[in-house]
C-alpha cells in the first residue's frame, strides 16, 4: 500500500487518539485525520462509538480491543514496526487520563515506532458542558481535582485520597467510583464538604442513553442506587456547581491586556475590590488622579 511505503522509512507509527467521552462527533479534526491515514485501526467497542470508524479508509484493518489485554494489542505494533505501517490506537476520553497509554508508549518506542498523541475531550469537561456549568468560578473555586476513590483495582499512591482532596473544598471530578457510592459520599463528608454541597452524577455522558442527575453529597448514594448506576459514571462535586453572581476579571472593563485598554474609572474600582457589577458602592466616579493611576499597568 502507498501509505505503508511512505511510512517504511520511519519504521512505522502509532498514533494514540482521544475519541472523547462517547459521541462520535466530539473527536478532533486531527484525530479523525489520523484514523483516516491508518493501515490498522484499534478501538474498544465498549468505550467508543462505532461511528468513529467512518473515518477509516477502505481496506484498513479494524481491530476491536474490548476483549484484548495489552498482549493482544502488541502484535499489531510489532507488525507496524516490521512493515512500516500506520496504527491508529483509539482511546475513549483523553489518553492522558486513565488511558493505560504510558505502557503502550514504552513498548512502541522499544519497537522503534514513531509515536504521536492526539488529545481528546475528557468526560469531566463533557459533563460540565451537558450541565451548562463552569467548574472554576471566581471567589468560589479556581481549581479542579481529577481523581478516583481509593481501594479499587489499581492501588492509589500514598497521600492521594478522596478525603484529603475534599479538604480543599474546590471542584472535584471523581472517576471510576460509582460501584462504591456510599464510601465515596462518606469520604467526601469526612474530608470537609458540607452535606448540601451540589453534585452532578453523569452516566455514559454524550452517548444516546446518557443520564444526568443533580443531587448533593448527602443524597449521592441514594441517587446512584436508585438509578442503578455502576459503570461509566462520573461525579462532579463542589460549590461552584451552584454558584452565581461572581464575576471574572477577564471581561471586566477595568481589566486590560495586549488587545484591550482598560476603562480608567473601572480600573480604579477593580483594583479597589469594587462590586461584581463594576460600580462602586457609593456610586461615585473616579477622580482625574485615580483615573491616571488606573491607566498604569499593575506593578506585578
Amino acid at each position: 500500500m502507498e501509505a505503508a511505503t511512505e511510512t517504511a522509512a520511519g519504521h512505522g507509527k502509532v498514533t494514540f487518539i482521544g475519541a472523547g467521552p462517547g459521541a462520535a462527533d466530539l473527536i478532533t479534526l486531527r484525530g479523525a485525520r489520523a484514523i483516516g491515514e491508518a493501515d490498522i485501526v484499534i478501538w474498544a467497542s465498549s468505550l467508543v462509538q462505532e461511528e468513529i470508524l467512518q473515518h477509516a479508509k477502505p481496506g484498513a484493518e479494524i481491530v476491536d480491543s474490548a476483549a484484548l489485554p495489552i498482549e493482544g494489542v502488541l502484535p499489531y505494533y510489532e507488525k507496524a514496526a516490521a512493515e512500516g505501517l500506520r496504527v491508529a490506537r483509539v482511546h475513549s476520553g483523553d489518553p492522558a487520563l486513565w488511558g493505560a497509554v504510558q505502557e503502550q508508549l514504552d513498548r512502541a518506542r522499544e519497537l522503534g515506532l514513531d509515536v504521536e498523541i492526539v488529545p481528546g475531550v475528557s468526560a469531566f469537561s463533557a459533563v460540565a458542558a451537558l450541565a451548562q456549568r463552569e467548574l472554576t468560578i471566581p471567589q468560589v473555586a479556581q481549581s479542579v481535582i481529577l481523581t478516583r476513590l481509593e481501594g479499587g483495582k489499581t492501588p492509589m499512591p500514598s497521600g492521594e485520597s478522596i478525603r484529603a482532596f475534599a479538604a480543599h473544598g474546590t471542584t472535584m471530578a471523581v472517576f471510576l467510583s460509582a460501584a462504591r457510592s456510599g464510601q465515596l459520599a462518606a469520604e467526601l463528608l469526612a474530608g470537609g464538604y458540607a452535606p448540601e454541597t451540589p453534585v452532578i452524577v453523569a452516566s455514559r455522558a454524550t452517548w444516546p442513553d446518557e443520564e444526568l442527575a443533580h443531587c448533593t453529597v448527602a443524597t449521592l448514594e441514594e441517587t446512584v442506587k436508585a438509578r442503578k448506576l455502576w459503570k461509566h459514571t462520573l461525579f462532579l462535586v463542589g460549590p461552584a456547581l451552584a454558584a452565581h453572581g461572581t464575576r471574572s476579571h477577564l471581561y471586566h472593563p477595568g481589566h486590560f491586556h495586549g488587545h484591550r485598554r482598560a476603562d480608567p474609572a473601572a480600573r480604579v474600582r477593580l483594583r479597589a475590590g469594587g462590586t461584581a457589577s463594576g460600580a462602586t458602592s457609593s456610586g461615585t466616579t473616579a477622580t482625574p488622579g485615580e483615573a491616571q493611576q488606573a491607566a498604569l499597568p499593575d506593578p506585578k
